[in-house]
């Protein structure tokens, strides 16, 4: 089993490096946006640099994430079904995902840090919620990606079933994210919300795997 995960997750790895094009895409889309950001507010306070940074990591994934299953053609798709088996697929498209929005994340976070300065007062602690955020934003859009590609390639459903489902997730962390901001430590308040969050990555994850083998039957 984790030999084909791992054959899977590097023919993503092959096709990203094949298809330079969509990665620098993303990349140029992040740098122009918090370039724009830069012209217009210069330096924004802790609390709409943080807004601004969750909102702008939401748009990042739809980019990033929606395509894994939309690139995929049927004739590819019927090859998967042939040699792997849906727990399989699915769960090396969620760590390619996974690993693709953590960099997208930290390349963002480099950006907001050289373009609009560090407002936050515990670097380390936020940079570990960016990874976590980006973590859980990619498993929901992931399997979202996976439900449209199965309705006619329509991307717009990712959008349309994603949002409603990613808010609670994208609110949490603004709320643990603000955390770092703060002068004063609350480890309690961390470590809830933390494990909320987890809570709800490990439901998403278990979701995939469960309902993704009758999508792969279709």
């Amino acid at each position: 089993m984790f030999k084909r995960v791992f054959a899977l997750l590097q023919k993503d790895v092959l096709l990203e490096f094949r298809q330079k094009h969509t990665f620098y895409g993303i990349v140029l889309y992040i740098a122009s946006t918090v370039f724009v950001i830069y012209l217009s507010m210069d330096k924004p306070d802790g609390t709409v640099w943080n807004s601004l940074f969750w909102i702008i990591q939401l748009f990042i994934c739809v980019n990033a994430v929606a395509k894994s299953f939309l690139q995929e053609s049927k004739g590819r798709l019927l090859y998967f079904y042939s040699i792997a088996s849906p727990a399989e697929f699915i769960i090396s498209k969620i760590i390619y995902n996974v690993l693709l929005m953590v960099l997208m994340s930290s390349i963002s976070l480099v950006l907001f840090f050289f373009f609009l300065s560090n407002p936050v007062n515990n670097t380390l602690q936020f940079t570990g919620i960016v990874i976590l955020g980006g973590i859980s934003i990619s498993l929901v859009f992931t399997l979202m990606s996976a439900i449209a590609a199965k309705a006619q390639q329509n991307a717009a459903l990712i959008a349309i079933m994603g949002f409603p489902i990613i808010l609670p997730q994208l609110l949490m962390l603004m709320k643990l994210s603000k955390v770092a901001f703060a002068e004063v430590f609350r480890p309690g308040a961390v470590m809830q919300l933390s494990a909320l969050i987890i809570g709800l990555d490990v439901l998403v994850i278990a979701m995939a795997v469960v309902l993704f083998p009758y999508l792969w039957k279709d």
